[in-house]
């Protein structure tokens, strides 16, 4: 007999809730692992004096900072910043790469930040020798490995600016082992005043071989946005003091001229000069010539890795093409890679910054240590902006970069059609066509870039030719390069030559049209005879990777006027038309496509599970679309704050009460606390599995509630997930993203799993994987995304002590992202060894939080191991406020009254003392059971 109706249907819904609870469960997750035993030290800040000039007579402060890794001493990385900017630019990056092992050296240069002197646009006797200078500080830091006296093993690396200053370093340094210059030039005259015509065509072995024409057009928006941020006049400094923030004057106002900021009065006259007549005189290319890496290509050998993005309308892909062609003839190691950015698009993205640590952590030895990332190309092709502002990337891989070994790149030749026209130059250059303006690619949303929607090109000037649709996708990597007839009109206005601006649209079968890069490429055509007689040249487009897709065809545009530009003055008509073979030719480099598999396909088991899976997302992103969207502005940029919270059963004492805590952002906080003080519970209501009683949680300013859109910012390990054991480890993570309805690209997998050091093991099937594998896999699928927020329930469980440490390393690579995680864990001495900070509950409440230094050191004692003790105790009593000191061995234990324990090692190395150790007195598990009360139980 059946159950009745109303029954039955209780019945399943209790059964589907059940078996969704425990598919929401298990979906969040967390991962992984990897090494150092305790945490690294405080960054060291200093002023360091060095020796100012070509004389050497004066001397300028640099302000540095070195962070240094928990195991020292350690290969050390130079990382210079970009232009405008500071040390604190490259703060970020800095800790990523103490991460991996490295003593990082980040300063801020002459005239920037806090550091004094002038801006020489890294003149050998200006910033490269202060760089010199900072090789010579490194080799006597104790953080720092050394290959020999005076020698750091050492790699620089910087973007833009620095990236140049590394360049001109290895040129000039024998000590530097290894760099990887990121969005920077090789030559300043060719990047400022840009000419893309020739007579004669170039061989173009490489596929993005720039042409070196002589007399340029300036570029004059980039150059005087550059100009502005070296440093606008401001009231000097007072006397003996630094200013505190920003680039402020650094000279007297009675010494040049104001406008001048910061720059070298040689700096100033040569841009003075450029922006009033658009033309470089002799001292003005004197200057760009000494400042420009091309004059030190020649000799550098050392491993290089050249990143450029391919969004770039200040430093274009030639660029790093000239910078690859003359290092390697210089018998350089040379690795290319051009990404789907720059200075008109992103900027360096985590999977760059991931090249970059592993290029060093290679050639220079790094923890872990990496393969050889050889001396391959690749390039980024981005697809169209998503809704949500994503875009997707995929990346072709080749064995070798085109040209550098004889070779040559593959073009591909496209015919143009088109007739001669005539184009105008107005008076005074105005009105200008738009389409590079500096940054304006860089604005993304769904319907492209600010720079494609903004490009326009004038009546009556511009001259535009055209290709066939394509029969198939076409993929152009590199400059493309034409022919090009320019003539004077008898009868019309004349000046002999003409600047013209090419550029490319990509041209859909609907008639849309899209400004290829956001870039143009510049012109310079002379001796142009008035009786009309035409003058062909070779003509250099801007360097671009995009993908022309079936039915599309590419525009070619010549006009006469760009606003990003200086452009002539004076009337004048020119008709442009086609010339030689008439065809566009296209670099197209073939290589490995690499992007993000299907969902596979599975037994009848797995589409079971898959599909409960999609039923309980689909329940959940049903729950979320109906709850609220409470926001705290102030807390939009704190990862968790939790205010009063509270949660009781009926008939039981409260499990949580009045808890008040808050998490930063780039911290690992450890949440402590002996058995049912409320840790469990409290995590339940931070991953919206339970209510509170009161108070409420926030994560990034938005409340917390069941299902809330902002818990997609959270990826949690909470209780051992459940894997499909018959299929591999990355295709569990494939089919649980799946269930989630968010774009595949959005899971960045490869950068999980490095994270997670799965490595071969994610092909693997989960059935043979041991415990600790599952708990790594488990930590991955916590990752996936990339969450802000990663909440761990004891991630070292099934754990054994080598899988331990190397999961304190996951878990500081991590933080190093500046994401925040937030652990629970019984084990002690691993949260005293992982967490920065921890927060330590009793009976439901918090008791302490705070740094864990702090809370070891909350009896104000401390441990220094010396090589003198009996000195050591005498420097230490005499310091007003220090306590009682008491020695044993080499151990010296002092009641610090109070004192920071950086004071003490401070005082002991002036009074000649070497400290071998400096620490709080007492572990992390005597603070905690003082705190909760056991050590009187």
């Amino acid at each position: 007999m059946s159950a009745p109706p109303r029954r039955r249907r209780k019945s399943l819904l209790l059964i589907s809730l059940a078996l969704i609870a425990t598919v929401v469960l298990g979906a969040f997750l967390w991962s992984d692992e990897q090494e150092p035993e305790a945490g690294p030290p405080p960054p060291r800040e200093a002023l360091l004096d060095v020796l100012d000039g070509p004389g050497g007579t004066e001397r300028t402060q640099i302000d540095v900072t070195l962070h240094a890794p928990a195991d020292t001493p350690a290969p050390a990385i130079l990382l210079a910043h970009g232009f405008g900017g500071d040390k604190r630019s490259t703060a970020a990056q800095a800790r990523e790469l103490v991460s991996r092992g490295f003593s990082v050296l980040t300063y801020s240069s002459r005239g920037f930040g806090r550091s004094t002197g002038e801006i020489a646009l890294n003149q050998p006797e200006y910033e490269v020798a202060d760089a010199r200078q900072l090789l010579d500080w490194l080799a006597r830091q104790p953080e720092v490995l050394r290959d020999g006296d005076g020698d750091p093993r050492v790699g620089v690396t910087g973007n833009s600016y620095g990236g140049a200053l590394s360049l001109l370093l290895a040129g000039a340094d024998p000590r530097v082992d290894a760099i990887a210059p990121v969005n920077t030039y090789n030559d300043l005259h060719q990047a400022l005043l840009p000419n893309g015509a020739t007579p004669q065509t170039p061989r173009a072995s490489t596929p993005a071989r720039g042409t070196g024409a002589p007399r340029g057009v300036f570029k004059e928006a980039w150059a005087g946005l550059l100009f502005a941020s070296g440093g606008p006049p401001a009231a000097p400094p007072a006397a003996g003091s630094l200013p505190s923030d920003g680039p402020g004057l650094r000279r007297d106002p009675g010494d040049s001229p104001l406008t001048c900021g910061n720059f070298t009065e040689e700096v100033c006259a040569a841009y003075t000069e450029v922006a009033r007549t658009g033309r470089a005189g002799p001292a003005t290319l004197a200057l760009l010539e000494d400042v420009s890496p091309r004059s030190v290509t020649s000799r550098i050998t050392v491993p290089t890795l050249l990143v450029q993005g391919a969004r770039d309308s200040l430093f274009g892909l030639e660029q790093a093409d000239a910078n690859a062609r003359q290092i390697t003839a210089a018998g350089g190691e040379v690795k290319v890679v051009w990404y789907a950015g720059g200075h008109d698009g992103a900027p360096p993205g985590p999977r760059q910054r991931d090249q970059v640590a592993d290029w060093f952590a290679h050639h220079l030895g790094g923890v872990p240590p990496v393969p050889d990332p050889g001396t391959g190309f690749e390039y980024d092709v981005a697809g169209r902006p998503q809704r949500d502002g994503e875009i997707p990337v995929r990346t072709v891989v080749a064995e070798d970069y085109p040209g550098l070994d004889g070779g040559r790149a593959p073009r591909f030749g496209l015919q143009l059609h088109g007739r001669p026209a005539p184009v105008i130059n107005p008076p005074g250059g105005s009105p200008a066509a738009t389409s590079s303006l500096p940054g304006a690619g860089a604005v993304q949303d769904a319907a492209g870039s600010l720079g494609q929607r903004l490009a326009r090109d004038l009546p009556r000037q511009v001259a535009v030719f055209r290709t066939e649709p394509v029969s198939e996708q076409l993929m152009v990597s590199g400059v493309p390069r034409t022919r090009l007839s320019v003539a004077s009109v008898p009868g019309q206005p004349s000046t002999g030559e003409a600047v013209l601006f090419t550029k490319l649209y990509d041209v859909a079968p609907d008639g849309g049209r899209t400004l290829i890069g956001n870039a143009v490429s510049p012109l310079r055509v002379t001796g142009l005879p008035p009786d009309g007689t035409p003058v062909e040249v070779s003509a250099a487009l801007p360097g671009v990777v995009h993908p022309l897709e079936s039915g599309h065809r590419l525009e070619l545009a010549v006009a006469t006027t760009d606003q990003a530009y200086a452009v002539p003055k004076e009337p004048a008509v020119h008709r442009i038309g086609l010339a030689g073979a008439q065809e566009l030719s296209v670099p197209s480099v073939r290589g490995t496509t690499s992007s993000a598999a299907p969902v596979p396909a599975a037994p009848l088991i797995g589409i079971g599970a898959l599909a409960l899976i999609a039923l309980s997302a689909w329940v959940v992103n049903l729950i979320r679309r109906r709850s609220g969207h409470d926001v705290d502005p102030l807390l939009q940029d704190t990862p968790l704050v939790i205010s009063d919270l509270a949660k009781s059963y009926p008939d039981k004492p409260a499990a949580v009460r009045d808890l008040s805590m808050r998490a930063e952002r780039g911290r690992i906080v450890g949440l402590l606390g002996p058995n049912g003080a409320g840790k469990t519970t409290t995590l339940r209501m931070l991953l919206g599995l339970l209510r509170p009683t009161a108070g409420q949680i926030r994560v990034f300013g938005h409340r917390v509630v069941p299902g809330a859109p902002v818990l997609s910012r959270i990826g949690s390990l909470v209780e051992s997930p459940g894997f499909l054991p018959h299929l591999s480890g990355i295709d569990n993570l494939r089919a649980y993203w799946a269930s989630t309805g968010r774009p595949v690209l959005q899971a960045r997998f490869d950068e999980v799993l490095r994270i997670a050091g799965l490595g071969d093991a994610a092909q693997r099937r989960v059935r043979g994987y041991s415990q600790g594998m599952r708990q790594r896999l488990a930590i991955a699928q916590a990752m996936l995304g990339m969450p802000d927020l990663l909440v761990l329930d004891e991630p070292t469980n099934g754990l054994d002590p080598p899988q331990i440490h190397r999961m304190r390393e996951i878990l500081r690579r991590y933080a190093a992202t500046g994401r925040t995680v937030l652990i629970s864990s019984h084990l002690l001495a691993e949260v005293e060894q992982t967490c920065s900070h921890v927060v330590v509950v009793r009976d439901g409440e918090v008791v302490a939080s705070g740094a864990v230094e702090e809370i070891m050191a909350a009896g104000g004692e401390a441990t220094f191991r010396v090589d003198d003790p009996e000195v050591a105790e005498i420097a230490l009593q005499g310091v007003e406020g220090i306590g009682e000191v008491i020695t044993e061995g080499d151990a010296v234990h002092v009641d610090l009254g109070g004192n920071p324990i950086p004071v003490a090692v401070n005082l002991l190395v002036a009074a000649g003392v070497e400290v071998h150790q400096a620490g709080p007195r007492r572990r992390l598990e005597d603070a905690f059971l003082q705190l909760v009360g056991e050590e009187t139980r």
